[in-house]
């Protein structure tokens, strides 16, 4: 083993360890009063010449648009790009984060979002519906842990992300429209 190695390695070592820490203290919190563990967020999407769409949340903020082919500018990705990047997002750090807090040591975790659409749907022609028609998530570890307790890791992960269940589970959405002169 190189210096360069082993320098990387107890870096990892210490992230890990402070990622398990973390989320140890989060989860304590959480068990001494389950209320806290509830929360409601909110995210503002906002349209005003064009199509281009800022949505913000907080301090953060991103533009979405589509191609001139849709009548947009290309001014940011669009907003089926940041949905399968927040599932991909979501589930490759819940893997992390649950086999840091079990002690496996992931190298990388990456997580693949492919989503098959009706296009025609979305303009309310022919029978189809706009919604996805179905969408494949791949997700591939590097890591030397054995096979089996990594696949029990992310199936455990899968059980509790809120992005993957989202899009798998039928939810509860509540629409309201407000029209003012």
């Amino acid at each position: 083993m190189t210096p360069d190695t082993i320098s990387i390695q107890r870096d990892a070592a210490q992230r890990d360890a402070f990622l398990r820490d973390q989320q140890n203290a989060v989860i304590a919190r959480m068990r001494a009063d389950p209320q806290k563990a509830r929360s409601t967020i909110v995210t503002t999407g906002r349209v005003d010449a064009g199509i281009a769409c800022t949505a913000s949340q907080g301090k953060f903020s991103t533009v979405m648009d589509f191609g001139p082919g849709m009548g947009g500018e290309a001014t940011g990705p669009s907003p089926g790009f940041h949905a399968r990047a927040a599932i991909a997002g979501c589930v490759a750090m819940a893997i992390k984060m649950l086999a840091t807090r079990e002690g496996l040591v992931l190298e990388t975790v990456e997580v693949s979002v492919e989503t098959d659409f009706d296009d025609a749907a979305l303009f309310g022609l022919g029978s189809g519906k706009a919604s996805p028609l179905e969408t494949r998530i791949a997700i591939s570890i590097r890591t030397a842990e054995p096979d089996g307790r990594v696949r029990q890791i992310v199936d455990r992960a899968l059980d509790m992300d809120p992005w993957f269940l989202a899009l798998r589970d039928p939810q509860k959405v509540v629409p309201s429209v407000t029209v003012t002169a």
